[in-house]
This record gives structure tokens, sequence and C-alpha cells, in this order.
């Protein structure tokens, strides 16, 4: 079920809302539980009902590892084999359903083989719930999770906010929330600041990144044929494309679950404001930044063992991380350039130079820019084709305010339309509205902070709620649902 639909927004989380409060106010507290629990379950099969089956075995099993590393009879050699048996078996089931098609695609290309692709079906969710999973029987290990109760074990997996995208929530965070008294109660604030805060990502996903997706896919589906400005207008298209798309996704995410009375972590914190980029991911999908560097970069030996092994342990969470996006050799190279870059920087840093902030922000922007095109690429041969044309290797066309003799002379057009769209006249001012958006605005966290329930902030929201209920009309994916 998409968060952008009728249906639930006008059905299923009204319906949690009221019977979650109902059965609370009537002091049925275990029974509000299961209703969440059986309703995130429903959410989840309403996608694609077969694969509900794949998330409940996965909750028996890991709750059953995670009982094994509680247990205070089991020796510490008997819990080590449970762990690394648990996290073996929870990327086995990743490694199968994500990538055996791609193993098998390239097994094929490098010995010549004809062997059959298995054509696994991506379960939805299962990178998210995987992670979350991981993360949850490596704390057991550590002693900082306990969870005795599998209907509460099931609320933090399947908890339907959450469960789809992101954020990736530690059992820590979540579970005492559910378990306070005052959460039970309807909360006016809260639901005014998450009423307001889904609003701002409904208009982020359906307002603009579903405006920028024909523009960012004309482009990449065609690389060889755009000239300088064209390839530009497709890689920047795409770059705010993603990002109001998954902040959106992830402010609809943190809005509902506010309404229920809990508060998600933060996954986003105007990130191409960025001045370097390890300011980048400490500000993009901060969630998974947490749980690479928790349980890949440190228990790789982080920055404890000399420079080299730092760089070493950058570069393999970076590209694991790029990995982890896709099945692709596009996402291994994306994963591979932020980590170069996040190496450089580190060496950059131990000179003791530091570049003026607005070069500092250009160019992290710039980089990021640039390393979006291979994530969003087909094929390593669409990405390199479009950066050919970012560089004007498939001819130069500029606006026709900057018509000069000399460039006229050069081979340089000038007013040439993008692309066939009947808005294209509306790419570059919504660019620069977005740009501005970002790197001037206030981001959605900030708003929510501040909110205090208001006539203003009352039409402020109800005007969102407007725009983006007319856009819904034909819901789009996520982009990271593929993930």
């Amino acid at each position: 079920m998409l968060f952008n639909s009728y249906i639930y927004i006008l059905f299923f989380l009204p319906t949690v809302f009221v019977v979650y409060f109902l059965l609370n106010r009537r002091k049925l507290i275990v029974a509000g539980k299961i209703w969440l629990v059986a309703a995130s379950v429903f959410f989840y099969a309403y996608w694609t009902p077969q694969y509900s089956l794949i998330i409940i075995l996965s909750l028996l099993a890991n709750y059953g590892f995670g009982t094994v590393l509680q247990s205070a009879s089991v020796d510490d050699s008997t819990r080590k084999r449970a762990l690394a048996f648990g996290v073996a078996a929870n990327l086995a089931a990743l490694g199968w359903f994500k990538y055996a098609d791609f193993f098998v695609e390239n097994v094929n290309a490098l010995l010549g083989g004809v062997i059959p692709q298995p054509h696994v079906v991506l379960p939805l969710a299962i990178s998210f719930f995987t992670f979350q999973q991981v993360a949850y029987l490596v704390d057991c290990h550590r002693g900082a999770a306990r969870e005795r109760r599998f209907l509460d074990y099931s609320l933090f997996v399947t908890f339907f906010p959450q469960l789809i995208a992101g954020p990736i929530v530690h059992h820590s965070e979540m579970m005492p929330q559910f378990r306070t008294l005052r959460s039970k109660f309807f909360n006016w604030d809260n639901v005014g600041a998450g009423l307001n805060l889904f609003m701002i990502g409904l208009f982020k996903k359906v307002v603009i990144a579903d405006r920028l997706a024909p523009w960012a896919a004309y482009g990449f589906d065609n690389p060889a044929e755009l000239n300088l400005l064209a390839s530009w207008t497709a890689s920047l298209a795409y770059t705010f494309q993603i990002y109001f798309d998954f902040s959106g996704y992830t402010d609809m995410a943190l809005g509902s679950a506010l309404m229920l009375n809990i508060k998600l972590p933060q996954n986003f914190n105007s990130p191409y404001k960025a001045l370097s980029i390890r300011d980048f991911w400490s500000r993009w999908h901060m969630t998974l930044s947490r749980f690479l560097r928790d349980y890949l970069y440190i228990p790789l030996g982080g920055n404890r063992r000399g420079l080299s092994n730092t760089c070493r342990n950058l570069f393999i969470t970076f590209l694991l991380g790029g990995i982890w996006h896709g099945a692709g050799w596009t996402f291994a190279v994306w994963g591979a350039l932020h980590g170069l870059a996040t190496i450089i920087h580190r060496l950059w840093t131990r000179t003791g130079l530091r570049l003026p902030r607005y070069a500092a922000w250009a160019l992290t922007f710039l980089f990021v820019n640039v390393a979006w095109v291979f994530f969003r690429a087909q094929t390593f041969a669409d990405a390199v084709r479009l950066l050919k044309g970012m560089v004007g290797l498939h001819g130069v066309v500029l606006p026709k305010f900057m018509q000069a003799k000399f460039l006229a002379e050069m081979g340089v057009t000038f007013f040439k339309p993008l692309y066939g769209f009947h808005m294209r006249d509306l790419v570059t001012p919504m660019l620069c509205a977005c740009l501005l958006a970002c790197v001037a605005g206030r981001n959605s966290m900030e708003i929510t902070g501040r909110f205090t329930p208001s006539y203003y902030r009352l039409a402020a929201t109800l005007a969102l709620a407007l725009a983006g209920l007319i856009y819904v009309g034909s819901p789009s994916e996520f982009i990271y649902f593929q993930f």
C-alpha cells in the first residue's frame, strides 16, 4: 500500500488511528498492539499477499535467534555461534532474493555459461526489515536489546510507518515508546504536528518529485541524444526527484507514526546544504548511515588502526552500502565513488587546509549530482553517455540570453528546446525553485519542531492536503521501494 494513495490517506490510516485509540481508551492495551501488528501485516500484504509469508518467517526466525542470545543459560561460545548463524541466515535470504539473478548473469558473462536465471522477484521492504533485524541480533548479543514478548517484537519489526523504506530503527528507541502510558492516549499536539508533517511529505512526493520524474526519465532513457543543457537538466531533475521523493516518504512515515504518539528517528537534515561528503552522509538517509557505521565500519576496525586501514574500511563500507541499494554494477560504482570521495576528504582534512564555504558547498553538490548519474542509469554505458553530454561532447546548447558571436563560431547553438514535453519551459524555473528550497529553506523537521496549533497552521496544512490530494490521482511508487 502506498502512502500517496487514497486508500491509505482516506481509509487505512484513519481506521488504524481510530481503532487503536479506542482500544487503548478501554484499557485493552494488548488488543491495541495486536491491532497495530495486524494492520501492519495487512499494509504489507496489500501490495503482494504471497510475500507476507516471508516477513512472517523472518519474524519467527529472528525472534528465535534473539531469544537464544538473551538467554542467561547459554554460554558465550553458543551465543557467538547463534549470532553468526542468525546474521548469516538474514544475509543469505537477502542475497538470494536480491542478488541471485545478478550473480548468475555475471557468472554467465564471465565464463560464457548458459546457467538459467532463477528470476527471483524481490519482496517489498526486504532490505529494510533485514537490516533492522540484523541490528537487533547484534544489539541482543551486546546486551543493548532485550525482548521476551513475540507480540512486542512483531510490532517493532512490522510497524507500518517504517516497514517499507525505513527509517531503520533500533529496538531501544522504539519499544519504550509503545510501553509508556502517555503514548496510549490521544494527543492533539501530536496529531496536528504529524498531520502537518504528513502533508508536507505528500506535497514533496506528488507535486514536486512526480513532476520532475518525466524529465529525469526522458534524459536517462535517451542519454546519447542529450546536449550539454539537456544533460544537466536530466541529472539535476533526478538529483531533486530522489531527494523530494525519499524525504517525502520519510516525512509521511514520521507523520503517520507521530499521530500514533510514536517518534521515529530523523532521516534527513537538509543534505544538499552539506559542505563536505562526510557532512552529506551525516544528513542523507541518516539511519542507514548510522547502521553502516555501527554494524559495518566500526566492526571492520573503524579508524583505530592507522590511516591506511581507516581508508580501506571507509571504502568497503561505502562499496557495500552501494551494493545494498541494488543488484547492479552502477550501484557498486556509486558506492565506490562515495567511498573514494570520503577518503579524499579525510586526507584533505589532515592537511589543515579549508575551502571557502561556498566553494565547499558547490564542490560537494556537484559531486553528489554526478554520482547520482550512476545511481539512476540503467547501465554503466548509459551513465557514461550522460556524463559525456554533461561536458558538451554531444553538442552545446545554451539559453538565448547567453548568445554571443564567438560562441556561435565555436558551434554553440541557442534557445533550442530541451525535450519534447509541452511543459519544457517550466524545467529551469522548477529546478531553480528546488535548489532554493533545498539550500535556503527550513526542512520539514525544523518546521515540525516549531509546530504550534494555530489557524495559520491549519490553513497551511489544508492547502498542502488539497494540493496533494489533487495530484494523488494515479499514485506512483517511491524510488526506494525498489531497494
